[in-house]
């Protein structure tokens, strides 16, 4: 029996809340509309261990929910300058450093689509940013996006 080459295309765009990641969705979007591809919405975040030394630190209700409202809020906001109605678009809140978790989503994807910078800071210079560990060790194409006024000639 032969395999149907009906495959459809999946494109990953990692997303942190910054510009880059906002103009990174924007750009998978619109590749995805191309391609008639599902795209696929991941925000990775870390929760802190806690310690007994911290026995007095505030409780967060359910951190996961709350990374899921982010993503929602993003994700809307985004969707409102560039329309999507036509694509299949799916959000994930995964568990885990950003880089880890897109170089796995990205598995069996056609596309992994980052911004160049995002919410690393200092952090991003001790471990480097996501944008350089997902081009060593994604399964799939990387397209990492810059923003728009770093982006020769503007």
């Amino acid at each position: 029996m032969m395999e149907s080459n009906s495959h459809k295309q999946r494109i990953v765009v990692g997303i942190d809340g910054s510009d880059q990641s906002r103009e990174a969705l924007e750009w998978a979007i619109g590749e995805a509309r191309l391609r008639g591809a599902k795209l696929e919405v991941v925000h990775a975040w870390i929760w802190p261990s806690l310690s007994s030394e911290h026995p007095s630190f505030p409780a967060i209700t359910d951190p996961d929910l709350e990374a899921k409202a982010f993503l929602a809020k993003f994700t809307k906001e985004v969707l409102e300058k560039v329309p999507a109605s036509d694509l299949e678009i799916e959000e994930l809140t995964l568990v885990g450093p950003a880089a880890l978790v897109l170089d796995e989503q990205a598995e069996g994807a056609d596309l992994l689509v980052v911004g160049a910078r995002g919410h690393g800071g200092f952090t991003g210079l001790l471990l480097g940013s996501v944008s350089q560990q997902v081009t060593h060790h994604a399964p799939c194409p990387v397209v990492i996006i810059r923003k728009h006024s770093d982006r020769a000639g503007h």
